[in-house]
């Protein structure tokens, strides 16, 4: 940023400060754009009790402030700041505890730590290369300090992982980069090879600890350090106050943890609605015809066959593909079908929207086709035009600019922050397929006059069943995406999700649902407390995908007889209101359920009580009885 750049954001952060009820709804995406890891860190600081809402064109997905913890073994207070800022560019409002200096394993172990009392959502463990290289390393010896690095990164995996399974926080660990001082310190070729080789399998251990451990994640940071500017360390800063990193290194490291935290949150996007002309391919199809069209292995060409390459991947985790262009529907279907050198084929995209009317129009009503918010879709345009008008009309939409050399189209889409998830799952591999068929759903219920003759022609079955190790990832990731009919808008994490799942005292179950047009596969989840006389519902989660047609009833009837069937007299449950879940705040009180004193809003019932809760429209079809039961 020049001089008066930098002036001109610092201005409009002071005036947030200067008028508490003043807003800027720009100023998230350009903390979003800015790379100067100086201005940002004062930016962070000033900041430090302004709320996502005053500075983000759209309102927040998330209400509460997310609880990050920071415990580092180096001087991390520079980090803070650049997360806030990060956090805020996101949408994500923030309560950032830093532990104390170099106290890591202290804070994951003592019960009683700062850490553990502060009750994070999110702990991010910093490490810097000194925590794993001893300072007297031999390099003559060279077996020894592998043995060394490979103690030390696996004595913080077990305590990191015990900590997540304790807590139920998500852990997120990192590769350490290793600074060129160390590599400088073997002069010979052999021997820093092996160095190398170590350093990378001292990381490789970290990295596999992601993959391994329930609520335990691994961001790649030497990895991204690669394309940041200057070295990851700065020899007087680290020498003069044990800060471990240069500022961009910092900045990087902010980015890493803020993408990681939208994605324990749920709030990666998971539509990506593309243009077609001078975006998926090169040229105008209307004006160079089907065999004009800029497509295959040679410069521009090859640009939008790696941007469709990109999409395909996106695609196969989960994310929705969609295209809106304006075009007439025959020359895009015969390229959609026939064109040889388009990687993205129809069956690719849950709805091609080719035709003249604006954007945002479509958009919108896609979006209501496919019961998804507006805040879960991101729109890639070449036209300037189209997307002024669909981020003006549709703040909710992250809208992808594709201006200038289409070499950059594909790295402008792929932002890590954008596409955010803990992980992929079987649900998310068929997910093109499940919303066609909720589109499908859609114009099927506009041929009714009633919605009950509409929910019966459905043939809805619903099936709840304990939750088992393949179905345990999707219900943790539903439950961390799912807003509006989340009863208490918690996010219960792997390790919680495990634990309860394999104590006499819970149970854990998850919801399928069928109907004409196919399996939705697990669209929800139910965590319980099993007491002799009482069980309590802690909390359900249900997509948005089967809501308004009465699911969530034959899932509170499940439980309900499989606490009579086990002796129980009683059946509570909570909600918190979160400010999204409204539409999940009538069914206690429609069942039947009462509401008690107390703190938080706790629901009551006598079992005997409780009259038929399913709908004559759904088929309540249970597996397996409870394990423990």
């Amino acid at each position: 940023m020049t001089g008066t750049d930098t002036d001109a954001l610092l201005a409009r952060v002071d005036a947030l400060l200067g008028d508490p009820t003043a807003t800027d709804p720009g100023l998230g995406d350009e903390l979003a754009r800015c790379d100067d890891p100086l201005l940002l860190c004062e930016a962070g600081l000033l900041l430090a009790d302004v709320t996502a809402d005053r500075v983000r064109r759209a309102a927040p997905r998330r209400t509460t402030p997310l609880r990050i913890a920071v415990a580092a073994t180096f001087t991390a207070d520079g980090v803070v700041p650049l997360l806030r800022t990060a956090l805020l560019a996101a949408g994500l409002d923030s309560d950032i505890h830093l532990c104390p200096y170099d106290r890591l394993g202290d804070q994951l172990t003592d019960p009683a730590s700062e850490l553990t009392a502060f009750r994070p959502d999110i702990t991010l463990c910093l490490q810097h290369s000194g925590a794993l290289l001893p300072a007297d390393w031999d390099p003559t010896d060279l077996d020894g300090v592998r043995a060394t690095l490979l103690e030390r990164a696996a004595a913080t995996v077990r305590a990191a992982a015990a900590f997540a399974a304790r807590t139920g926080s998500a852990v997120l660990l990192h590769t350490v980069p290793l600074p060129r001082p160390d590599r400088d310190t073997v002069i010979g070729y052999r021997s820093r090879a092996a160095l190398g080789r170590i350093w990378r399998e001292t990381n490789t251990l970290l990295l596999r600890a992601g993959e391994e451990h329930d609520g335990l994640y691994t961001a790649d940071l030497e990895a991204a350090l690669a394309d940041t500017e200057g070295p990851a360390r700065d020899e007087r800063r680290y020498r003069h106050g044990r800060m471990a990193w240069t500022p961009h290194a910092e900045l990087a490291c902010a980015r890493e943890a803020s993408a990681f935290a939208r994605a324990v949150t749920g709030l990666g996007r998971k539509v990506l609605v593309l243009d077609l002309d001078n975006t998926l391919w090169g040229g105008v199809v209307g004006d160079d015809g089907p065999t004009g069209i800029e497509l295959g292995t040679l410069y521009p060409g090859d640009c939008y066959t790696d941007l469709q390459r990109r999409a395909l991947a996106l695609r196969r985790q989960g994310v929705l593909l969609a295209v809106c262009s304006k075009n007439d529907a025959g020359p895009v279907d015969e390229v959609l079908s026939g064109h040889p050198d388009m990687v993205l084929r129809p069956d690719d995209f849950v709805a091609v929207l080719a035709d003249w009317q604006p954007k945002d129009t479509r958009i919108a009503a896609l979006a209501e086709e496919l019961a998804l918010g507006l805040d879960a879709f991101a729109f890639a345009d070449d036209s300037a035009f189209e997307c002024g008008l669909v981020g003006g009309s549709l703040p909710q939409v992250d809208v992808v600019h594709l201006d200038g050399d289409p070499a950059d189209h594909s790295s402008k889409v792929l932002d890590p922050a954008r596409w955010a998830q803990l992980g992929t799952t079987t649900t998310d591999t068929e997910r093109t397929a499940l919303y066609r068929r909720r589109r499908d759903r859609h114009r099927f219920g506009a041929e009714h006059d009633s919605a009950e003759e509409y929910l019966t022609g459905l043939g809805i079955r619903v099936q709840v069943r304990p939750v088992d190790p393949y179905t345990l990832p999707r219900l943790v990731q539903l439950a961390s995406r799912t807003n509006q009919f989340n009863m208490t808008g918690a996010a219960h994490g792997e390790a919680v999700t495990r634990r309860m799942a394999d104590s006499a005292d819970h149970a854990v179950l998850t919801v399928e649902v069928t109907d004409r047009f196919g399996a939705e596969g697990v669209v929800g989840g139910v965590w319980v407390d099993r007491g002799p006389d009482s069980w309590r519902v802690r909390n359900m989660v249900l997509s948005c995908r089967v809501l308004s047609r009465g699911v969530e009833r034959a899932v509170l009837q499940h439980v309900t007889d499989l606490a009579r069937a086990a002796g129980a007299t009683l059946v509570e449950a909570d909600f918190t209101p979160t400010g999204r879940n409204g539409p999940a705040a009538r069914l206690y009180p429609e069942a039947g359920l009462a509401r008690t004193d107390g703190d938080g809003a706790r629901y009551r019932a006598r079992l005997d009580a409780l009259g038929t809760l399913t709908p004559d429209w759904i088929a309540l079809t249970p597996k397996e009885a409870l394990d423990h039961a």
